[in-house]
């Protein structure tokens, strides 16, 4: 085994694919310590400065005191506090869904979904820019499992025509997580139901950022729960906590709390968290000034970017790639940030397809403008 396993480094070590872990030694934020160090952070996904918001530590630390910190079992168990049964609904009443059901993370609230869903008898189509999570929760669910081109209509229609499965899932990001970009939801909707399918929809970067009181991309496109029946968010990213949450009707709802293993089998998270939360909730929805904050700090780099000559790719959200294209290249540029002390990912296959190596940039509403002209100013200095 040990052999085996050393080759298989050696040879993602060889192609410039190695991944490592920075200890980060600071609370999440537009400057961070790691390692000892004062860095310049564009690659959190904090997109609202919530995590280290004092509101949302008062109201953890408040909740850990009076139920603890691990919730001990099961939802369905003895695990399902009175502070996640009050976050469920709140994030049913803010996403204008009947009812929403929590995960323990974004993965298993789409591993947990699909495979509650479907079985052998039904099909599924992906987007092939979806994100792992989804990927595995189509494979792993039996059903016939294909991907449609990206963000092509007439792609998916043409499988779908073809289809005789009992039931048909359609399933799309709605930010793509590495090229920042929309999936085009309503006409997604549109065509599903042409075909008698369901549209599911991972929100893990709409969520918070998305719509103009925050409730993500069922507000932004003005879907009802009719139209997009499985929606999926995360509470890790814009909301700055942690965990996941899936909202629909009360039928589907209820057959996730009945047929989901993810939920089913596993301990749900603290009620300290699910606290937090709920203040984080009422955050996006109250300060809208932070996603007004966001989308001119997205603007500017955009522009600055732009008059640099850098390749952005087309993106109005948080998450604005540089597509570099080479491992190596990649790494060279983001060792050169990062030695002038800014982080930013360097994304490489598998994440993204060959070729198409990147820099992930992501922006903050706490960024400050001249943050944000420091990351322009060392960008320029790596592409001189």
């Amino acid at each position: 085994m040990e052999q085996a396993l050393k080759a298989a480094l050696a040879d993602r070590k060889k192609d410039k694919l190695f991944r490592y872990r920075k200890t980060l030694e600071s609370a999440q934020g537009p400057s961070v310590i790691v390692e000892g160090r004062e860095y310049l952070a564009f690659c959190s996904n904090d997109y609202l400065g919530l995590a280290n918001h004092p509101a949302v530590i008062k109201a953890f630390r408040d909740a850990a005191n009076h139920y603890g910190v691990g919730s001990g079992a099961s939802h369905l168990v003895c695990g399902h506090s009175q502070e996640h049964h009050l976050l469920e609904e709140a994030l049913a009443e803010f996403t204008g869904r009947d009812r929403a059901i929590l995960f323990s993370s974004g993965y298993m609230a789409n591993l947990g979904t699909i495979n509650a869903l479907l079985d052998k008898s039904d099909a599924i189509f992906e987007d092939r820019l979806n994100h792992a999570s989804l990927l595995d929760g189509g494979l792993l669910s039996g059903a016939r499992f294909q991907r449609f081109l990206h963000n092509d209509c007439s792609n998916l229609e043409s499988r779908l025509q073809k289809s005789a499965a009992r039931r048909k899932l359609v399933v799309a990001d709605s930010v793509f997580s590495m090229d920042g970009d929309f999936a085009p939801l309503p006409e997604l909707a549109q065509v599903a139901q042409r075909h008698g399918a369901w549209l599911m929809a991972d929100d893990a970067h709409g969520f918070g950022v998305l719509g103009q009181r925050g409730a993500g991309c069922s507000e932004h496109f003005s879907l009802d729960q009719t139209q997009l029946p499985v929606l999926m968010g995360t509470l890790g990213k814009a909301l700055g906590t942690y965990g996941a949450f899936v909202a629909g009707s009360e039928t589907l709802i209820e057959t996730l709390i009945q047929f989901s293993r993810n939920y089913i089998y596993t301990t749900a998270l603290p009620p300290a968290v699910a606290a937090a939360t709920r203040v984080s909730l009422v955050l996006v929805e109250e300060e809208s000034w932070r996603r007004e904050k966001l989308q001119a700090l997205i603007s500017r780099f955009r522009q600055g970017a732009l008059q640099l000559g850098l390749a952005l790719m087309d993106s109005s959200t948080p998450i604005q790639p540089i597509i570099i294209g080479s491992a190596e290249k990649t790494l060279q540029v983001s060792a050169q940030l990062e030695s002038a002390g800014i982080l930013v990912g360097a994304i490489r296959p598998p994440t993204v397809a060959e070729g198409s190596a990147r820099l992930r940039i992501t922006i903050m509403a706490e960024h400050s403008e001249a943050q944000v002209d420091r990351l322009l100013s060392a960008l320029d200095d790596c592409f001189e």
